[in-house]
């Protein structure tokens, strides 16, 4: 593949080093000339200085065939340019872009840009996985489709406790894929039964989170978390 990446940052050299080791041609765009001279003595040609902003720039780097353009600068609102110049003037539909800034995310999808990495937000999620709680915990967001991955640890006074999955009268929205249980991975059906600690995977609409909170969290331990 070829990989055009805007941003010399940490994570941009870190990525071009990684994607160049996989065999790819990777292309790495930073427009401050000091920074490009350091990256050069490790990334050699991989490395050009450019503001990746610039439809000049891109065109110049051959953005046209590339398979995808990923933008990882520290401004969130450079690496939303840099995705949509490269959608709306070379067609280039696999982008992806950092967030910096988590409230950003939607901007980012409402402007056609639905792969995106938010780090406060995986680091946020990781630490709630790791905290003994029983709250829904947003997972994986698939803004493309309009899903997400999410868990749920069914406290003891859930009403869902000692109930068939069937009897929660979930929607088509809400798939139930998994239920950890101690030391055992289920896979559920509409007739397995919940118990308290029970932990469950489901993928789920923004709605359907809604919905499966209401039904196997108390109004106590179900704090405004979503998807979004």
């Amino acid at each position: 593949m070829y990989i055009l990446i805007g941003g010399g940052g940490q994570v941009g050299y870190y990525l071009t080093r990684e994607l160049m080791r996989q065999d790819h041609e990777v292309l790495l765009l930073d427009k401050d000339p000091a920074r490009v001279a350091q990256l050069a003595l490790e990334l050699g040609a991989a490395v050009k200085r450019g503001d990746a902003c610039e439809a000049r720039t891109l065109d110049s780097v051959g953005c046209e065939r590339a398979d995808m353009v990923i933008a990882v600068t520290g401004d969130d609102e450079d690496n939303l340019v840099i995705c949509q110049v490269a959608k709306e003037r070379f067609g280039r539909e696999k982008t992806i872009a950092r967030v910096n800034n988590p409230a950003n995310e939607k901007l980012f999808q409402k402007l056609g840009i639905y792969i995106t990495v938010s780090p406060t937000n995986n680091i946020l999620h990781l630490i709630e996985a790791q905290i003994p709680h029983h709250k829904l915990v947003p997972l994986i967001t698939l803004s493309r489709v309009g899903l997400g991955l999410v868990e749920v640890t069914i406290p003891a006074d859930s009403p869902a406790v000692g109930k068939a999955i069937r009897a929660l009268e979930l929607p088509t929205s809400v798939n139930v894929a998994l239920i950890v249980r101690g030391e055992n991975n289920i896979t559920p059906s509409g007739d397995t039964i919940i118990e308290s600690e029970d932990r469950l995977f489901a993928l789920t609409t923004e709605d359907g989170e809604h919905v499966l909170r209401e039904r196997v969290l108390t109004e106590d331990s179900a704090p405004a978390d979503s998807l979004a």
